[in-house]
C-alpha cells in the first residue's frame, strides 16, 4: 500500500479548484505525497488569475510517475467536456459530470491501491443530479462505487466528532424510517472508527430523537421504542456507549472530554454544532469504506467561486487528517 493520497477536484465551478492550489502550494503541506484527480485545464485557469500562490502543474498519468517537491502538483487530468466553456458560480452539466469522474477516478486508484486516501473538495449535488448522476451526495456515491453496505457519514474536529445515522433524507422520512438495527450499525461503526484513528477505549453517546431525549415519553417515544433498546444491545457486546441523551447537551459535553463521539440522529442535529464550533476546520469522513475518506466541511461557495476569497484551512486541514488517518 502506498502512502499517497488522492484529492479529488470536487465541482470545477466552485472554489475546489483554488482551495487544492492553495492547500498544496504553500506552508507545511507543499511537496507533500498527494495527487490531484481534475481538470488539469481548470487549474492552469485558477492559476492565471493569480488569486491563489504560483505552482507547476505536472500532468500524470498514473500515481507512480509522480514527483514530490513544494510547489509542485501532480495532477491526473479528468478534462473537463468543455474546460473553455465552463462558468465559475454556476449549475453546470459537465461540471456535475466531471465531479462524478473525479471520484469514481479516485476510488479506484483507491480500491488498486495505488493511493491510501481520498481527500475530496466538495461538489454541487444540484450540478451532480442533472449530469444523471442521481446520489445525494459523496457519501452515498462513495458506498456505492466500493459496494459497502454499512457506512456513516462523520464529522470530525481535535474536540467534536459526530456520526450520523441519516443525512440528507426529509426529516419525515428519517422518522418514517428509524429503526433500532440503523442506530446499532452506526453505533458499531463508531466504535470501530474510533478504534481505527487511535481511540483505545472509545467512549460513545447517542443523541436522542426529541427534546430532551423525550423525556420518559412525555414528548416522544422513539427513545424507548428504538434508540434505548440499540444503546442497550450495543453495550451487551462491550460497546462503552451511553443514552439516550438529551440533544442540546450532549454535544457541548463531548466538547468539554465527555465522551469521544456523538451518535447524531438526523443531518442538523450533528451539523449545526459542529460547523459552530469547526466551521472552518471541520472535516468530513466517511467511516465504513475500504479506505479513509476525508473532505472539506463545506460547499462549493458559488458565491465567491474563482475570486480569491475562499479559505483553504478546512481542505488543508481534511488532506492532513487524510495522511495522518491512512
Amino acid at each position: 500500500m502506498t502512502n499517497v493520497i488522492a484529492i479529488t477536484m470536487g465541482d470545477p465551478a466552485g472554489i475546489g479548484p483554488e482551495i487544492i492550489i492553495s492547500a498544496l502550494a504553500e506552508g507545511e503541506l507543499s511537496g507533500i505525497p498527494a495527487v490531484v484527480v481534475g481538470c488539469a485545464a481548470t487549474l492552469r485557469r485558477i492559476l492565471a488569475l493569480q488569486i491563489t500562490k504560483p505552482a507547476e502543474l505536472r500532468i500524470i498519468d498514473q500515481v507512480s510517475q509522480a514527483q514530490f517537491a513544494p510547489g509542485i502538483i501532480n495532477v491526473i487530468d479528468e478534462p473537463l467536456a468543455d474546460p473553455q466553456a465552463l462558468e465559475p458560480g454556476k449549475v453546470q452539466k459537465q461540471a456535475g459530470d466531471l465531479a462524478y469522474r473525479c471520484i469514481r477516478k479516485a476510488t479506484e486508484l483507491a480500491m488498486a491501491g495505488d493511493v491510501s486516501a481520498i481527500a475530496t473538495a466538495p461538489l454541487n449535488k444540484e450540478a451532480l443530479h442533472a449530469a444523471g448522476h442521481l446520489y445525494p451526495g459523496h457519501t452515498e456515491l462513495l458506498a456505492k462505487l466500493t459496494n459497502s453496505k454499512d457506512y456513516a457519514m462523520v464529522l470530525y474536529t481535535d474536540t467534536l466528532k459526530v456520526i450520523h445515522v441519516s443525512t440528507h433524507i426529509a426529516l419525515r422520512k428519517f422518522l418514517d424510517t428509524l429503526n433500532q438495527p440503523r442506530v446499532e450499525t452506526v453505533i458499531r461503526l463508531a466504535d470501530q472508527f474510533l478504534k481505527r484513528v487511535g481511540f483505545t477505549h472509545p467512549r460513545i453517546a447517542v443523541a436522542g430523537v426529541n427534546p430532551h431525549a423525550g423525556e420518559n415519553g412525555l414528548f416522544g417515544d422513539e427513545e424507548i421504542r428504538i434508540v434505548g433498546p440499540a444503546v442497550a444491545a450495543m453495550k451487551e457486546q462491550g460497546v462503552d456507549v451511553y443514552g439516550p441523551c438529551p440533544p442540546d447537551t450532549v454535544y457541548m459535553q463531548c466538547n468539554e472530554g465527555m465522551y469521544d463521539m456523538v451518535v447524531a440522529m438526523y443531518h442538523d442535529q450533528g451539523h449545526i454544532p459542529l460547523k459552530l464550533l469547526g466551521f472552518y476546520d471541520g472535516v468530513n469522513i466517511t467511516a465504513g469504506l475500504p479506505f479513509i475518506r476525508t473532505s472539506a466541511d463545506h460547499g462549493t461557495a458559488f458565491d465567491i467561486a474563482w475570486t480569491g476569497k475562499a479559505k483553504s484551512e478546512s481542505m488543508a486541514v481534511s488532506i492532513k487528517l487524510a495522511m495522518q488517518l491512512a
